[in-house]
């Protein structure tokens, strides 16, 4: 099971990049079909992967990619955070408005 970095095996445990998409994970499983090759089944994904389309990656490879997605996260939260108080403030600022209004008239009757 020879992988495409400098000579070290595809092994459950070792953690691996997709070309495809950039996506990085640990191998959970190993599966060989005679036509197709090894595939790989990444944790983060829980997807198989053909081998010849992943990449070896070493520790700290994969924890430089790790924390870059953590840091997308927060900011993805952070932003989602930030419209939520928003429109948190703009209804708050409705009901205020509506709070005066009175509706026991019957200016609005319906009729009929």
């Amino acid at each position: 099971m020879e992988a495409a970095k400098k000579n070290k095996e595809l092994l459950i445990g070792v953690h691996v990049r997709y070309n495809g998409t950039g996506s990085a994970g640990e191998v959970l499983a190993l599966r060989s079909e005679d036509d197709d090759g090894i595939w790989a089944k990444v944790d983060t994904t829980q997807l198989w992967y053909n081998s010849r389309y992943l990449e070896l990656l070493d520790k700290d490879e994969y924890m430089k990619i790790k924390n870059r997605e953590s840091k997308r996260k927060n900011n993805k939260f952070n932003e989602e955070s930030d419209e939520r108080e928003v429109t948190k403030k703009k209804v708050d600022s409705i009901k205020k408005d509506l709070e005066g209004v009175d509706m026991s008239t019957e200016l609005c009757d319906g009729g009929g």
